[in-house]
């Protein structure tokens, strides 16, 4: 992956954002989280034991984005 690669993010209907590129991704105390690869999905359900990755568990949960997000 090289740094002047464009950065994606795709909304899955009732599931993750997916992020494609090097993005850079901060915790809540500034500190930067690795990027544990090329493309990673970020929960939206706030389910996931791994936050900030999806784990699946909106599929559990019933998690929706509701149709404005689909429009």
């Amino acid at each position: 992956m090289r740094d002047d690669d464009p950065v994606t993010f795709t909304a899955c209907p009732d599931g993750p954002l997916i992020v494609r590129g090097p993005a850079t991704f901060i915790d809540e105390d500034g500190n930067p989280i690795d990027q544990p690869r090329r493309a990673v999905a970020l929960c939206r359900c706030g389910g996931s034991a791994i936050k900030p990755w999806c784990d699946g568990t909106h599929k559990v949960t019933g998690f929706t984005t509701g149709q404005s997000d689909r429009d």
